[in-house]
């Protein structure tokens, strides 16, 4: 027997929606049945063509903006969904700066800052704001998007490694806090992606990359949406504490 996800009547939050991942995984959810807020920080007229996008698929959409480094902006956040739609049964923690990556040595100490912000702070921002309500339902899922580089550590990487490396460990203790309430935290760790800017710059193959993958090439943006559906839904429900590498193998959590 097929198992399907269905996650109809299922409010799920995805931040930075409207980014290369973000929008797939924003589909992928309206696809299984959920509704949508889908929030963004600048940008909201891709915010609100993707709600256009959700609607057509007969869900429910909202386009929110918030700085996710900023408790009292997330609280608006929470304010602006709760009365449009309810309250989110799954929250996907996407968002992330933008950066260029240097050396230790040379890495501005400011991006730092930024990384922290948007990794770690907006993991426990998100939590103060949402997870209340889920406690009070006994049930919630709550999914982070992480990376393979917080494995890697590779040259350049530290200040994006480093808050990502945070953010897992707020969700590995988040996840032992809000378990007795039926409530998950995972997260997925991207490897490097294929995205849509890839397919429009013909910059989908990376011989060098892909050489050190099991798999021996790089995955898509519907693959990590596929995964972040999963553990939103049912057929998850006793996963939790988990970071899971979605990169062909080319990082391998040990035991």
């Amino acid at each position: 027997m097929a198992l399907a996800i269905d996650l109809t009547g299922r409010l799920t939050l995805v931040t930075g929606g409207t980014s290369q991942l973000g929008r797939v995984m924003v589909r992928t959810l309206a696809d299984c049945g959920a509704d949508l807020a889908i929030h963004y920080h600048q940008n909201k007229s891709g915010a609100q063509k993707l709600c256009a996008e959700v609607e057509e698929r007969g869900r429910r959409a909202l386009a929110v903006q918030a700085d996710v480094g900023e408790l009292k902006s997330v609280m608006g956040m929470r304010d602006a969904i709760q009365e449009a739609l309810g309250d989110p049964d799954i929250v996907v923690t996407n968002a992330v700066s933008q950066i260029t990556w240097h050396t230790v040595l040379e890495e501005d100490p400011k991006n730092y800052e930024g990384q922290f912000r948007t990794c770690v702070l907006q993991n426990v921002h998100l939590a103060k704001a949402f997870i209340p309500a889920m406690i009070r339902r006994r049930v919630g899922r709550f999914i982070g998007i992480n990376t393979e580089c917080t494995m890697q550590l590779k040259p350049t990487q530290s200040a994006y490694a480093s808050a990502k490396r945070g953010m897992d460990g707020v969700l590995r203790v988040l996840a032992r806090e809000v378990g007795e309430h039926q409530i998950t935290v995972n997260q997925v760790a991207p490897g490097w992606t294929i995205s849509d800017r890839d397919r429009e710059q013909g910059t989908q193959r990376n011989e060098g990359y892909e050489a050190t993958v099991p798999l021996k090439r790089r995955g898509t943006d519907q693959e990590i949406a596929n995964v972040v559906a999963f553990l939103a839904s049912g057929l998850a429900s006793f996963i939790s504490g988990a970071y899971l590498p979605v990169c062909g193998g080319n990082v391998m959590p040990t035991v």
